[in-house]
C-alpha cells in the first residue's frame, strides 16, 4: 500500500526523536536538523498536490499541459511556501 507524505513523516519523525534523544544521552551520531528533516517530506506533499492537481481532467489541460503544471507550482508555492 502506498503511503502518504503524512504516513511517511510520521514513521521518520518517531526515529529522529530517538536518535536526538540517543544523541542528548551519548553525544555521538547527532541527527539532521529538524529543517533539514523535513525537506524531503515536503517535497514528496508537493509531488503529491501535483498529481492529485493533474488527474482532474479538463480539456483545456489536454492541450495545455505546461499551463497546468505551471498552475500547480503555484498553487502550491501560494498555499504552502508564504507560511
Amino acid at each position: 500500500m502506498k503511503q502518504t507524505a503524512v504516513e511517511k513523516l510520521g514513521i521518520a519523525f518517531r526515529q529522529w526523536q530517538t536518535d536526538w534523544d540517543n544523541f542528548d544521552k551519548t553525544g555521538k551520531n547527532k541527527p539532521v536538523s529538524y529543517d533539514e528533516f523535513l525537506a524531503p517530506f515536503l517535497e514528496i506533499e508537493k509531488e503529491q498536490i501535483m498529481d492529485a492537481f493533474n488527474s482532474g481532467e479538463n480539456s483545456d489541460d489536454y492541450f495545455f499541459p505546461s499551463l497546468k503544471l505551471k498552475e500547480c507550482e503555484v498553487y502550491y508555492n501560494e498555499t504552502y511556501k508564504s507560511k
